[in-house]
């Protein structure tokens, strides 16, 4: 059972988990042991998630999604099977925990008077300094 929020408990069913062989350091032993973790979740039809963070996650991490829907999660970072598995559920987390809360809504504000004339006053010492800047003489 992965435990992401008090509201959200994904039971341990619902993930699939394959194994490979990784690169990186190991000698040897990563010529013989599948320590590389590919971690699916079919979170379309997960029943553990409600529909809004389902939503959401869905929109945010579409690229991490293929076309059925499920999301495909990889990790080799270590050398045992055990802490890439612990890796790619530490992933998911983090993912959800992104989406959990919904956004806050902007609430519209309008500019003060006095931003206002401070923005005019800034635009005519610029313009000031701008024609100071011409050097034109008048012969008239």
């Amino acid at each position: 059972m992965q435990f992401v929020d008090a509201k959200i408990e994904i039971p341990d069913s619902e993930f699939e988990f394959s194994f490979a062989r990784s690169g990186g350091p190991g000698g040897q032993n990563v010529n013989k042991v599948n320590s590389k973790v590919f971690m699916r979740w079919p979170i379309a039809i997960s029943q553990s998630v409600n529909y809004a963070v389902k939503g959401r996650f869905m929109a945010k991490f579409a690229n991490r999604l293929n076309d059925e829907g499920v999301l495909v999660l990889s990790s080799q970072k270590f050398r045992d099977q055990k802490r890439n598995i612990d890796d790619c559920l530490a992933k998911l987390d983090e993912m959800l925990a992104a989406v959990i809360n919904p956004p806050k809504l902007r609430t519209a504000t309008r500019p003060t008077l006095a931003s206002k004339e401070r923005r005019i006053t800034g635009k005519l010492i610029n313009k000031a300094k701008k024609q100071s800047r011409q050097g034109r003489i008048d012969f008239d």
